[in-house]
């Protein structure tokens, strides 16, 4: 089965990815019209960069090769259960269908829980663990009003 195929390969990204100690245990493949069009292994700890999870890098990498913005009509494998921040990329790219190998609960088993950002989110602002507060709203509403009256802009 094709599916298969594309989550071995995800797989297989995850497991390189801890032999070349690049990042944490997982791999992603965007999937476009039965091919691969993009993939992505953690590179957190590599690039220093704690956005670098393998399905935006994968998604990254998907964008860049369709030179477009949308993944609609793709779909993302991935070897284990989006954490929050990849869940609301996935969104944003628009992709289609999600697979996935490991669960949350597995990730968690090894030192990866996001458990604390998903109950976070649920919380109003003022009772989030890190302080939030609204500064120069006024000012900033100045960018807001540019784009609602802009005639160039590309709406997503």
């Amino acid at each position: 089965m094709e599916r298969n195929v594309f989550m071995r390969r995800a797989i297989a990204l995850a497991q390189q990815s801890v032999a070349d100690s690049g990042g944490g245990p997982f791999g992603a493949v965007v999937v476009h019209d039965g091919h691969i069009i993009g993939e992505g292994t953690n590179q957190v700890t590599g690039s220093h960069d704690p956005t670098a999870h393998a399905e935006v890098v994968a998604i990254r990498a998907a964008c860049t090769q369709l030179g477009s913005f949308s993944l609609a009509g793709c779909e993302i494998f991935a070897s284990c259960e989006p954490c929050p921040m990849c869940l609301s990329a996935i969104y944003w790219a628009r992709i289609e269908r999600i697979y996935y190998g490991n669960t949350k609960s597995d990730a968690a088993a090894i030192g990866f829980d996001d458990d604390h950002i998903y109950r976070e989110i649920a919380l109003p602002i003022s009772e989030r663990a890190i302080p939030t507060e609204q500064l120069l709203a006024d000012e900033a509403m100045a960018a807001f009003r540019a784009w609602e009256d802009s005639d160039d802009k590309i709406e997503y």
